[in-house]
């Protein structure tokens, strides 16, 4: 398992923070809780919960912080942040297929 932050970097004011934006995310919610929690953030800031698109919005020291503390770096966008939803998807998928066969 692993956790990504990607370089989106977009300016935005969130309340009284004027601050540069990016995401936190990984392949389970668990996962991406456990490190939030190593970075000081706090479970209400976690953002679509239960998606594939499950994520944190971190600002740009949090994200140094992150890459110090071992997130694998991967662009806003790019190919890496598409295959990490494509499994995310599939992963999903496998779960509810996996739910309707003991319901059966």
């Amino acid at each position: 398992m692993t956790v990504y932050i990607d370089d989106m970097q977009r300016p935005a004011q969130v309340g009284r923070l004027n601050a540069v934006w990016s995401h936190l995310m990984a392949d389970t919610d668990d996962e991406l809780h456990a490190f939030a929690a190593k970075l000081g953030l706090r479970r209400a800031w976690h953002q679509k919960q239960g998606t594939p698109t499950s994520h944190y919005d971190v600002t740009e020291p949090k994200r140094q912080l992150a890459l110090k503390l071992g997130a694998v770096p991967i662009g806003y966008m790019s190919r890496e942040s598409m295959d990490l939803l494509r499994r995310k998807r599939e992963a999903m998928r496998t779960d509810d297929r996996r739910k309707d066969d003991r319901c059966r």
